[in-house]
């Protein structure tokens, strides 16, 4: 049964009552019944906007999220592997935070001079990568 429903159901007691709606209960039973008719009325007006706006982000969420275009995974693409590989961890010697270069910082020619600078305190990281290459070891 719904609100409305259980009102009207309430209504029709007052009235099978014969409620005096001159006398001083009967007046206070009559406003309230015409007061819960009005919040029902209101909740069933924002139940139906409710169940508009549902479906209106049920809409952006198909457009969204079920796009075949944005069909991205993060753990298709990453992985913890991939991670270890990747990223290199060095210790600054100027101010001892623990800093992290993504590999692609060094990719290019070995004769290449490149410079980095620590992200915490600016100072220039020349000197401090030392890499052995996997496949040097002799």
């Amino acid at each position: 049964m719904t609100v409305t429903e259980r009102i009207a159901y309430l209504k029709g007691l007052a009235e099978g009552l014969e409620l005096n709606t001159e006398s001083k209960e009967g007046k206070v039973i009559a406003g309230m019944l015409e007061a819960l008719e009005d919040i029902a009325m209101e909740l069933t007006d924002m139940t139906e906007r409710i169940d508009v706006l549902d479906e209106d982000l049920a809409d952006v969420e198909d457009i969204v999220y079920d796009d075949d275009d944005f069909d991205f995974d993060l753990d298709d693409n990453f992985s913890d592997e991939d991670e270890e590989d990747d990223v290199y961890e060095f210790e600054c010697p100027n101010c001892h935070e623990t800093v992290y270069f993504d590999d692609s910082l060094f990719d290019g020619d070995d004769d290449e001079d490149f410079e980095l600078e620590c992200p915490a305190c600016g100072a220039k990281l020349d000197g401090v990568f030392e890499f052995e290459d996997e496949g040097d070891e002799e």
